[in-house]
C-alpha cells in the first residue's frame, strides 16, 4: 500500500531542499523499516506523516535555539531509526549532528542511511547516553548547543540522560506525545537536579491539514 502523502505538495512545502534526501530515506524505510524492526506494520503507509514530518517539526525550534551560536552542535539521544536525528540533519546542513545509539543493528541502519542520504554533517556514536555524558564531564567532548530525542523515555529518566550533555544556556528539544505537560510536572525535581529550568510545552505544526505534535523545551542553566 502506497504512502498517502507520496507526491503531496505538503512535502516540498515543509521539507524544502531536504526533500530529495528524505525521499531516499522514505523509500528505504518503506522497504526495510518493518522487517528490521524500526517501524511498526501499521506505519508502512504513513511514514511521511508519522515519522518524517513529525521529526521535522523540531527543525524550527532547533534553528531558533542555535541562531546566535557559532558552533551549531546537536546531540540526538536514542536515534533508533533516525527520528528525529537523520531528518533534522537533512533539513539543517549547517548544523553538526551526533547520533547517540547503543544498539549495534540500529547503528548499522543509521550508517547505511547516512551514506544513502549523502549527509556529511552526521557522526554516529555507538554508546549509551551516560557514557557520552562521562566524556563531556571529563572535557574529552564539548557539550552540545542542543539535545534532541523522540520516544526515548519519560522526562523523569530523560532529564538525566540529556541535560548533562548541554552547554550552559543550551536547550533540550524533545518530541513528546499528548501527556507532555503531565511528564514535565512529574519530572520537576529531576529537571532541577540536572541543571534544567523553564520547562515548557509547545504545540508544533507537522504540516498543513495534519495533526500537530508536541515539543518539550528545557533550558540548561
Amino acid at each position: 500500500m502506497a504512502d498517502a502523502l507520496n507526491g503531496s505538495p505538503v512535502l516540498e512545502q515543509v521539507l524544502g531542499d531536504a526533500l530529495p534526501r528524505l525521499e531516499r530515506f522514505h523509500d528505504k524505510l518503506e522497504q526495510e523499516g518493518e522487517p528490521r524492526g524500526l517501524i511498526g506494520p501499521r506505519d508502512v503507509d504513513i511514514i511521511w506523516e508519522r515519522h518524517i514530518l513529525n521529526s521535522a517539526a523540531i527543525v524550527p525550534y532547533v534553528m531558533r535555539s542555535t541562531a546566535h551560536d557559532r558552533f551549531k552542535t546537536v546531540a540526538d539521544v536514542g536515534s533508533g531509526g533516525g527520528f528525529p536525528g537523520l531528518v533534522a540533519a537533512a533539513c539543517l546542513p549547517d548544523h553538526r549532528f551526533t547520533l547517540i545509539e547503543p544498539m549495534e543493528r540500529r547503528v548499522e541502519w543509521l550508517s547505511e542511511c547516512v551514506k544513502l542520504m549523502e549527509l556529511d554533517n552526521v557522526t554516529i556514536v555507538r554508546s549509551r547516553s551516560d557514557e557520552v555524558i562521562s566524556q563531556v564531564r571529563k572535557h574529552a567532548l564539548h557539550p552540545f548547543a542542543v539535545v534532541t530525542c523522540r520516544a526515548v523515555a519519560p522526562m523523569t529518566k530523560l532529564s538525566g540522560w540529556t541535560l548533562p550533555l548541554l552547554k550552559p544556556s543550551g536547550q533540550l528539544i524533545a518530541l513528546k506525545g499528548r501527556s507532555a505537560q503531565a511528564e514535565l510536572d512529574k519530572a520537576k525535581d529531576q529537571i532541577n537536579r540536572y541543571g534544567g529550568r523553564n520547562p515548557r510545552v509547545f504545540e508544533a505544526e507537522v504540516g498543513p491539514g495534519l495533526e500537530s505534535t508536541h515539543v518539550v523545551i528545557v533550558d540548561k542553566r
